[in-house]
Order: C-alpha cells, then structure tokens, then sequence
C-alpha cells in the first residue's frame, strides 16, 4: 500500500464511511533470541548501512503502527543503545530463554489497554516494509478477524496479527511453541492475505540465511 493510499484509508475511516474508528494496533518486535544456529547475534549483523535490528524497527515506525514495542533479551545490553534515538518502547525479557512465548507475554504486557491488536514482528526479517505490514493492517480494518496473517505463494509468513479477543489465550502459552497453538483454535476465523514480496518467508537462522540475504541486494 502506498503513502497516498494509506492516507485516503485513514481520511474515509475519518469520516465515518468504515462506521467505526480506526483500530489501534501496536507492533511487537520479537529479537529475545540468543541465535544459536547462526553463532552471533543475529540483531547486530550489518544490514544496509545499519543493523538487521534497526531496519526491522525502522519499518515498523514508518508504517501505520500507532505503537512500537521491541523486546530484547539475549545482548540487550549492546541491542537497546543501538535504538535509543528511536520512537520505541523496549523491554526486557529476562526470562527468553524459556522459549519464544515467554517474549509474546512480555509484548503483550507492555501495550495499553485501549489497543485492539498487536502484529508481531520477527527481529531478523528486515525486507518487510511498511507498505507490507499497512496491507495486514488494512485487511484486520475491513472485518477484525481474530487473527491475520500474511501469504506468498499459498505459504504462511510473518508479521501476524492477532486482536486482543486472542490475548487470554496467548497469556496460557509455555516454552516455545510460539502462536502457533491459537491457529488451531481459530481456525475457522483466520483471514489469510497474499502479498506480493517472498520477504515474508525469510528470516535469518543461519549464515546461509544472511547470505542469501545480502545476494538479494
């Protein structure tokens, strides 16, 4: 989606058209992860000028988030300096070595009340832009489905979205099976939308990963 077009989004909601107002979605940037297969950091590897862990964050903030939230665990301490210049909540997952859902809790408890969804970002997938995470933005907009999630090619991808109707379940998550036990349990409510980029497939577990990566460039 385009600037102009996420602008005339947002006017026709303003004038009433949508006949509600537009929700609020805050953005969970998961990067707790020790990256173990790939034996560094995986947040601080060179990535256009900067770190994949910036311009992960940096397409979030340019994006219609109204929110962004950044969970750190493994490095926090050389991973928060690098974003303290930018319009972010952090937070501290001591506990991320107990599995992905204990960093989905940790999002979850830092957004206010008043938001209606949380998307969740992997912190090694840098080639989501703005424009991707407004079309899933969009398509929660149209409907409010309890969960939304982004295809290429008939594949499932990430950023997911998921309205707070799904937060007391993911409260009940353990280790790291991550989100993916709410699939099942709203199954018949899942609204898929196709996007056009393969970018939603890619994150970067391995050093092949990040090769692959950087030959995309």
């Amino acid at each position: 989606m385009s600037t102009p077009q996420r602008r005339m989004v947002r006017a026709t909601r303003q004038i009433g058209l949508f006949h509600q107002p537009e929700p609020k979605v805050a953005g969970i940037v998961l990067a707790a992860g020790s990256s173990r297969r790939m034996g560094q950091p995986k947040q601080l590897l060179p990535f256009r000028g900067r770190t994949v862990i910036e311009r992960v964050v940096e397409n979030a903030l340019t994006s219609s988030l109204q929110r962004v939230i950044v969970v750190l665990g493994h490095e926090a301490e050389r991973i928060k300096p690098l974003l303290e210049e930018s319009n972010v909540t952090t937070v501290i997952n001591s506990a991320y070595e107990t599995g992905q859902s204990s960093s989905l809790k940790a999002g979850l408890n830092a957004i206010p009340a008043s938001f209606d969804a949380a998307l969740f970002l992997l912190g090694d997938q840098p080639l989501v832009t703005a424009e991707t995470i407004d079309l899933i933005l969009a398509s929660f907009a149209e409907s409010r489905p309890p969960i939304v999630i982004p295809t290429f090619d008939g594949q499932r991808g990430n950023p997911v979205l998921f309205s707070r109707e799904t937060f007391p379940l993911m409260d009940t998550l353990i280790g790291d099976c991550g989100a993916r036990t709410l699939f099942q349990e709203y199954a018949g409510r899942i609204r898929s939308i196709e996007v056009q980029t393969p970018a939603i497939l890619m994150d970067l577990d391995t050093e092949e990963d990040y090769r692959r990566l950087l030959a995309r460039l």
